[in-house]
Formats: C-alpha cells, sequence, structure tokens
C-alpha cells in the first residue's frame, strides 16, 4: 500500500522533526499492520491512507514541537490503544526508552507484532495507568507522559501525574474542547504536582483543531494517590 506522506513531511520538516527514509519505512509497514489486524480487532476508525498519515501519523509527530525530548528520554504512552502517540514517536526517535501501558492484553499483542516487525524494542505493559502509577518500577519516573483519546482531563491528570518525575512533562492530545477541561481540571493538576496547563493548538487538515496540553510536573505526587479506578471516576478530583 502506497501513503501520502508529501502530506505531512513538509510541516515535520518546518517544525524542525526528522523523518528519514528509514523512518518513512516504518510508519509505511506499521500503516500496513495497523490495516491488516484492524480487520480481526478494532484499533482504529480510521483507516484510509490519507487518514492515517494526517489524523494519526501528523498529529502524535507534532507532539515533538511542544516536548524536548533529550536522548534516551524515558516514555510512557498510557492508554497506549493502537500504539498512538507512543509507537509513532518512537520510530521518528528510536533512542528514547518507551512503556507502552494498556488495560486490554490484545492490543499490547499486535504491538509488540510492529515492535518485532519494525526492529525495535519497547516494554508493553499490561496494566491500568493508575495501577503503574502505585508500582515503584513506574512511578514518578518517566521525563515524558502522553495519552490520546483517553479519558477527561480531571480523571487523566490522576492516571498519569504520578507516573511524571518531577520536572517531567505529562502531555495529552485534545480537540477543540480543551479549554473547557482545563477549566475543570485545574484543582487536579496543583493536587498531584503539577504546573497550571499550557495549551498548543495545530490545524491537521481543513478546520479540524488538535490541541496539545502540556504540564511541568513541580513537585512530588502524594502518596495517596492514583487511587483506585471506581474512586476516581466516581470522585474526580
Amino acid at each position: 500500500m502506497s501513503y501520502p506522506f508529501e502530506l505531512m513531511l513538509p510541516t515535520l520538516e518546518k517544525c524542525g522533526i526528522k523523518c528519514d527514509e528509514k523512518a518513512i519505512e516504518r510508519l509505511s509497514l506499521y500503516a500496513d499492520l495497523l490495516r491488516e489486524w484492524n480487520e480481526k480487532m478494532n484499533l482504529t476508525a480510521i483507516t484510509d491512507p490519507e487518514g492515517i498519515v494526517v489524523k494519526h501519523f501528523l498529529d502524535c509527530a507534532l507532539l515533538l514541537k511542544y516536548v524536548d525530548l533529550k536522548e534516551g528520554a524515558r516514555v510512557a504512552d498510557v492508554g497506549t490503544g493502537a500504539g498512538f502517540p507512543g509507537m509513532v514517536l518512537k520510530i521518528l526517535r528510536p533512542d528514547i526508552d518507551l512503556v507502552l501501558i494498556d488495560g486490554l492484553n490484545k492490543r499490547l499483542v499486535f504491538l509488540n507484532e510492529v515492535l518485532n516487525r519494525l526492529g525495535l524494542s519497547a516494554k508493553t505493559v499490561h496494566m491500568r495507568g493508575e495501577e503503574a502509577g502505585q508500582k515503584a518500577e513506574f512511578r514518578e519516573s518517566f521525563d515524558l507522559v502522553t495519552a490520546r483519546a483517553v479519558a477527561k482531563l480531571n480523571l487523566l491528570y490522576e492516571y498519569c501525574l504520578p507516573l511524571c518525575k518531577v520536572g517531567g512533562i505529562f502531555c495529552s492530545m485534545k480537540g477543540p474542547s480543551a479549554s473547557e477541561e482545563i477549566k475543570e481540571s485545574s484543582r487536579a493538576s496543583g493536587i498531584l504536582g503539577g504546573s497550571k496547563a499550557q495549551t498548543f493548538f495545530e490545524t491537521l487538515t481543513g478546520e479540524e483543531q488538535r490541541a496539545f496540553v502540556t504540564v511541568k510536573k513541580i513537585s512530588q505526587t502524594p502518596t495517596k494517590y492514583p487511587r483506585v479506578s471506581a474512586k476516581i471516576a466516581k470522585q474526580p478530583l
């Protein structure tokens, strides 16, 4: 299958995001595997070549415009699903130490196949984000934590900020209504050790907007957080 990478490359170049021939080759294979596996399990509603390139690959790649990742940075993608944005970040930045976290094991089976076929290494963890946040090997150990299309921000902060190290960044990828969610969740960020959120908007195609909401971890998360999933849902911060 041929994919229209010309729809994303000029934008990435303008943003200073490197996408070489090897990365294009890996993105093409990733797209092929996504379409193939999507026929037997629900990974994405977007399966046309242009949609995959713009709404998945370009969308995820633009995160690198707003987060400065050091060489070998430790990155967690919470609720990774089909691997967005984590897998795209790994393809563009093979040096990162990536952990893909998801509560549905069959998605991780798919991602392990992708990693194997692409010749890349990352850790896949069958666990919910709030469970990982209470594990010593993951808690406050990541330079960057990401989440895309997972939950509202006031819930996401509790899933994700406990995983960020102090000085690290949490970046959530949201639609154009992000501003309203930010207002509702500012208290949660402060309780969990996060800064005031910064929001950056990008237009992907036509008038469709994507918001990148970034929060810096400025102090340790109190040990009682994250709470269990049911409590987070019932009594959001």
